[in-house]
C-alpha cells in the first residue's frame, strides 16, 4: 500500500516499511463521538447557510422520490428508498468535510470553497468510491424489492392503507420486517465499515479509494464499539431528519457531515510535519511499446 506522508525516509526499507504501516489509528470512546457532533454542531452554526444551501438538494430530493414512489405503485420500496441514504450519505457530505477544513485551519469558509474538492488530487478516488456506494445502494434497493416480492408476490397494493394493514397485521408483513431490517443492517454496516473515515482521509491526505477504505476497516476493528455507536446515531439522526417530510434533514446532514470530518481526527493520527503525497503520475506508455509494457522489469533489465 502507498504511503499516505512523505517523511524523512533514509533508505528504501524505511520508504517500504512507511508504505506497509499507514496512518497510525488511535483508539476512541464514545465520549469522543459526543465531542465530535459538538465540534460538527459548532461547524454548523459557523457557516449554516452554507451547509443548508449545500444539502438542501436532499429534502427535495426525498419529496420527490416519495411522490414518484406514491404515483407509480410501488410504495414498498418507500422505506428501503430513505433508509438507503444513509449508505451515499459519507460521499455527499464530501463538501462539508472541506468547510471543516478550512475552519480547523483558520481560513474563511464559504459555498465556493467547499466545492473546491473538485480540484482536490483525490478527487477521482473519491469518485471511484462514491460511485462503489452507489452501485451498493442499487443493489440494496434490487434486494429490498426481492425480499418483499418473495413475501407478498408481485400482487401490487391498492394504497396506503392497504400496505400499512399488509406489513403490521399479517405474519408475511412481520416477516417482512424481520428479514429486511436484518438484510438493511448487514448492508448498512458494510457502508459504514469501508467509508467511516475514508473520504476525509481522501481529502486531507490525497490517498487512494483503496487506502481510504483499508484505513477505515482498520478504524472499525480497533473500535468497534465506538464504530457501532457511530452507526446507531446516524441512523437515530436521519430517522429524526426524514420524519417531517424529510425537511430535518436540511439540519441533520450537515451536522453529520462536519461532525464525522471531527470523527476522522479522533481516529486516525497525522503527522503535523508530514505533508500529503501528490498524486501519482502516470507516464504515458507508446502503443508501439506493446506488449513490452507490459512487462517493464523486462525493460529496466535490459538497459
Amino acid at each position: 500500500m502507498a504511503t499516505l506522508y512523505q517523511g524523512n525516509v533514509s533508505s528504501p526499507a524505511g520508504a517500504a516499511q512507511d508504505r506497509a504501516t499507514g496512518p497510525i489509528v488511535k483508539s476512541m470512546s464514545l465520549s469522543d463521538l459526543h465531542q465530535a457532533l459538538r465540534e460538527g454542531w459548532e461547524d454548523f452554526k459557523a457557516v449554516p447557510s452554507h451547509a443548508i444551501f449545500l444539502c438542501m438538494i436532499y429534502p427535495v430530493l426525498g419529496l420527490v422520490l416519495a411522490r414518484a414512489v406514491l404515483g407509480y405503485s410501488v410504495l414498498p420500496l418507500m422505506f428501503p428508498l430513505a433508509a438507503g441514504f444513509a449508505l451515499l450519505g459519507p460521499f455527499a457530505a464530501v463538501p462539508l468535510y472541506e468547510l471543516s477544513r478550512r475552519r480547523e485551519l483558520g481560513e474563511e469558509a464559504s459555498a465556493w470553497d467547499a466545492f473546491d474538492v473538485v480540484r482536490s488530487p483525490s478527487f477521482g478516488a473519491m469518485l471511484g468510491l462514491g460511485t462503489l456506494l452507489l452501485a451498493w445502494f442499487v443493489t440494496w434497493v434490487a434486494t429490498a424489492q426481492a425480499i418483499y416480492i418473495a413475501t407478498f408476490g408481485y400482487e401490487g397494493v391498492t394504497g396506503v392503507s392497504d400496505f400499512v394493514r399488509r406489513v403490521l397485521t399479517t405474519p408475511q408483513g412481520w416477516s417482512l420486517i424481520v428479514i429486511g431490517c436484518g438484510v438493511g443492517f448487514l448492508f448498512a454496516l458494510v457502508a459504514l465499515c469501508i467509508s467511516v473515515v475514508a473520504f476525509p482521509l481522501m481529502l486531507d491526505r490525497h490517498a487512494s479509494a483503496g487506502e481510504g477504505m483499508v484505513t477505515s476497516l482498520r478504524v472499525t476493528a480497533k473500535n468497534p464499539v465506538a464504530v457501532a455507536g457511530w452507526g446507531l446515531m446516524v441512523a437515530l439522526l436521519l430517522l429524526a431528519g426524514s420524519i417531517p417530510c424529510f425537511l430535518g434533514l436540511a439540519v441533520v446532514i450537515p451536522l453529520l457531515g462536519h461532525a464525522t470530518w471531527h470523527l476522522y481526527r479522533k481516529a486516525v493520527e497525522i503527522d503535523p510535519n508530514a505533508r500529503p503525497l501528490p498524486p501519482p503520475t502516470h507516464q504515458r506508455k507508446p502503443a508501439a511499446d506493446f506488449p513490452a509494457n507490459l512487462f517493464p522489469w523486462k525493460r529496466r533489465d535490459n538497459q
